[in-house]
C-alpha cells in the first residue's frame, strides 16, 4: 500500500518551514516538495496540489482561496492555515480540544481550517465557562495578547531583526491594530460562544516566538456564585486527559515573581497552558501561554494532519502534558 502524500503550498514561509521540517523525517507519509525555482509557479503548485492526498496551505487569505479552487478532486483533503475559511460552515474548525466531538469531526473532514494563535486561548478559556453557566454569554470581554514578532510573518521578522531599527532592544511591548477589527475577532466570537465581539488589544514584543493572552473577567461579568475555584474546575474537567492542554494548579495566594508568565515558556511544543488567577475583589484573570508557531500555527496543523491521516495524534509534536 502506498504512503499518503502531503504537499505544503507555501513551505518556504515561517509556518510552512516548521511544518515541512516536522514532516520531512517521517516514514509514514510521502512529502511532495517543489524545487525552489517553481515554488511560486501557479502551474507547478496546481499540479502538485492535485497529485497529493492532503494539501497544507501556508498562504495569505486570497492565495489560499485561489489554491483551494485549483483542486479538481473534492475528496482531496485540505488543511488551511490562513483566516480565509475559519468561520466557513463548509469547513471544520481545526481546534481539536474545542469540544468532545471536534476530534472526530477533524478526523473525518476533507476541509479543515486551523485555529488562529490568539483564538486558541480565547476559545479554550471562555467556551467551558459559558457552557457551564459561570460566565454570561453576553458579557463584554476585553482581551490583551502579547506575541513574538514572528507572528507577523516575514515582513515583521525583517523589521524587528533590522539592526538599524533596533527593535530587539525595545524595552516595552508594541501594541498594533488598534484602529481596526483584528482578523481573529470572528473566530474568537463564533467559537467561544460569546454573543458580542470582544475588545482585543494585541501587541508584539522583542522576542521571536511565544505568546501570552490575558482575559480579565470582572466580577460583574460572572454569574452569581462563580469563583476562581469553580472556573478552574470547569477548565480542568473540560481538558482532563488532553495531551496538549495544561491547566496550571490554582494557587492562593498567588506565587509569582517578575519572571512568571513568560510568553516563551511553551516554545518548541504544541502545548497551551491555562492559568486561573483569583482576586479578593471577586475578579478572575485567565492567562494562556503557547508558542504562536506551535499550537498557534504549525503544531495545530500537524495535530490535525495526524488525525486526518489516521496517525497517532502526538506524532512529531514535541512535549506533551
Amino acid at each position: 500500500m502506498s504512503l499518503p502524500s502531503v504537499f505544503i503550498d507555501g513551505h518556504a514561509g515561517t509556518v510552512g518551514l516548521r511544518i515541512h521540517d516536522a514532516l520531512a523525517g517521517r516514514d509514514d507519509l510521502e512529502l511532495l516538495a517543489l524545487p525552489d525555482r517553481q515554488r511560486k509557479d501557479p502551474v507547478a503548485r496546481r499540479e502538485f496540489a492535485n497529485r497529493a492526498d492532503l494539501v497544507v496551505l501556508c498562504l495569505p487569505d486570497d492565495a489560499a482561496r485561489e489554491a483551494v479552487a485549483w483542486i479538481d478532486d473534492a475528496a482531496t483533503r485540505v488543511i488551511d492555515g490562513s483566516t480565509a475559511h475559519r468561520v466557513d460552515p463548509d469547513w471544520v474548525y481545526g481546534l481539536v480540544e474545542m469540544r468532545p466531538e471536534q476530534r472526530e469531526f477533524i478526523t473525518r473532514a476533507t476541509r479543515v481550517s486551523i485555529a488562529g494563535c490568539y483564538p486558541v486561548v480565547t476559545i479554550l478559556g471562555l467556551r467551558p465557562l459559558i457552557e457551564s453557566g459561570l460566565l454570561r454569554a453576553d458579557a463584554p470581554i476585553a482581551i490583551h495578547g502579547l506575541s513574538g514578532y514572528s507572528g507577523g510573518g516575514r515582513a515583521k521578522i525583517e523589521l524587528w531583526e533590522d539592526a538599524q531599527e533596533g527593535l530587539l532592544n525595545h524595552s516595552y511591548e508594541a501594541p498594533y491594530a488598534l484602529d481596526r477589527v483584528h482578523k481573529h475577532i470572528p473566530e474568537m466570537t463564533h467559537y467561544s460562544g460569546l454573543e458580542q465581539a470582544p475588545q482585543f488589544t494585541p501587541a508584539v514584543g522583542p522576542f521571536f516566538s511565544g505568546m501570552r493572552v490575558q482575559i480579565p473577567l470582572h466580577a460583574g461579568l460572572l454569574e452569581r456564585g462563580a469563583t476562581a475555584e469553580s472556573i478552574w474546575e470547569a477548565l480542568h474537567e473540560s481538558y482532563s486527559g488532553e495531551p496538549f492542554v495544561r491547566i496550571a494548579p490554582l494557587r492562593a495566594p498567588l506565587d509569582s515573581n517578575e519572571r512568571s508568565f513568560d510568553p516563551r515558556s511553551c516554545n518548541g511544543t504544541n502545548d497551551v497552558e491555562l492559568q486561573v488567577i483569583g482576586n479578593p475583589g471577586g475578579h478572575v484573570l485567565l492567562v494562556g501561554i503557547l508558542d504562536n508557531l506551535g499550537k498557534g500555527a504549525a503544531g495545530g496543523a500537524i495535530q490535525c494532519l495526524n488525525l486526518m491521516l489516521g496517525r497517532p495524534e502526538p506524532e512529531g509534536l514535541g512535549s506533551q502534558s
